[in-house]
């Protein structure tokens, strides 16, 4: 995802601290698990407020569409450039959990669950694009397994709601709400305390360089994996928004939550392993690989669907194992190229138009859901992987 990071030296040569890598991974987890909060509840709240089906779309829509306003305002504003980074993922991951909170405790409403659900959105725009503009200060050379990591961590907060619904089927979904928060809460302290600016943390007195940001179309490096996010981003946050209902067509109740939880967890197994091969192949065939993974496995669709229990299973996980490690592999790609002084922007304005289509597929593939079975539905989501990968071949070719 961005010009020169790689042969811009850091400030401070010196070994990274052996509990950075820990710290940053699980307050990424922590904050991240703000994601899906009300997904996990969403039966609960479906009968509460006698939602329709298709409402889960509308409430992880909104949340999206907070994030992308977010890594817009971050962007424009150069937050992460111009302040400590640190500060700013604890203020937003506080923010976020308290939204969080208010959910839970004031009398349900739709508009409200939307207006609070956007607003979370919007302050994980300082928690996901900021922790990889952390470890980008920490890291140059192994900054593709520093993200392999900090992703699986992601995978893991976006999981975890659905983990905790499981254990908790006799809790009012409230409580649920109040776990996430304290969570998130924790994992932003967590950060600030024990993680301090990074030796190549530059700040920025002016704002916003708009040169810096035209790399995401001039410059060739940066456009491919941009491009390459961008096909990525069209399957992912739809196939995870998918999953309960397809899992759903075979179980319920907790068997449905902890299968459900499986699937998007075996992402960060998947993302981990992708980082720890990066030295060896490079993040560019890494990212092709796993992007040509998950694209097959949504043409495998019709013919899963009607498979055994079994097979079934297997291509689902291997479905949520491939769908998520190229994420990291695109950031990484996207910092190493980026001009030093912009990354945090770079990175966060790359996030808000990734994050715009995944709005788009979203919103068509759950509404098409009400009317067309998922054997029609789901091999269209193998669009975005195809398209990425064309638009990653510069980088590809580069590294062979």
């Amino acid at each position: 995802m961005a010009s020169t990071l790689a042969s811009t030296p850091l400030a401070v040569d010196a070994p990274v601290p052996r509990r950075i890598l820990p710290v940053i991974t699980v307050s990424q987890f922590a904050g991240t698990s703000l994601w899906f909060a009300v997904n996990a509840v969403m039966p609960e709240l479906q009968r509460e407020l006698d939602l329709p089906p298709s409402a889960v779309g509308s409430l992880t829509s909104v949340v999206q569409l907070g994030f992308i306003a977010g890594t817009l305002v971050f962007a424009l504003l150069a937050i992460a450039d111009r302040w400590s980074a640190r500060l700013v993922f604890l203020l937003c991951a506080l923010a976020g959990a308290s939204c969080t909170v208010l959910a839970a405790v004031l009398p349900p409403s739709w508009t409200g669950l939307l207006v609070l659900r956007g607003l979370t959105g919007f302050f994980l725009a300082g928690i996901y694009p900021v922790g990889m503009k952390i470890a980008a200060s920490w890291w140059t050379r192994g900054l593709g397994n520093a993200l392999g990591l900090m992703v699986g961590a992601l995978m893991l907060g976006t999981a975890a709601p659905h983990a905790l619904r499981a254990l908790s089927t006799h809790w009012p979904w409230q409580q649920v709400m109040w776990c996430v928060a304290a969570v998130a809460a924790g994992g932003g302290l967590l950060l600030y305390a024990l993680v301090p600016d990074g030796p190549g943390a530059r700040r920025s007195a002016a704002g916003l360089r708009l040169t810096g940001l035209s790399c995401i179309w001039r410059d060739v490096k940066v456009r491919a994996s941009a491009g390459g996010y961008f096909g990525h981003m069209w399957e992912l946050y739809t196939f995870w928004v998918l999953v309960p209902a397809i899992v759903g067509t075979r179980w319920a109740g907790a068997a449905q939550s902890w299968r459900s939880f499986a699937v998007l967890a075996v992402g960060a197994v998947g993302s981990v392993l992708g980082g720890l091969v990066v030295r060896r192949f490079g993040s560019a065939r890494v990212a092709g690989f796993f992007i040509a993974a998950s694209g097959a496995c949504c043409f495998l669709a019709p013919w899963a669907l009607h498979a055994g229990d079994v097979l079934f299973m297997v291509w689902l996980l291997a479905w949520g194992f491939t769908v998520s490690p190229d994420s990291p592999q695109f950031s990484a790609l996207t910092a190493m190229n980026a001009p030093r002084e912009a990354v945090g922007s770079v990175l966060t304005l790359v996030n808000c138009i990734g994050f715009s289509i995944s709005v788009l597929s979203i919103e068509l593939f759950v509404r098409l859901a009400q009317s067309y079975p998922l054997t029609q539905l789901l091999p269209w989501l193998g669009l975005g992987p195809v398209v990425g990968l064309v638009l990653l071949r510069p980088l590809v070719k580069q590294s062979t």
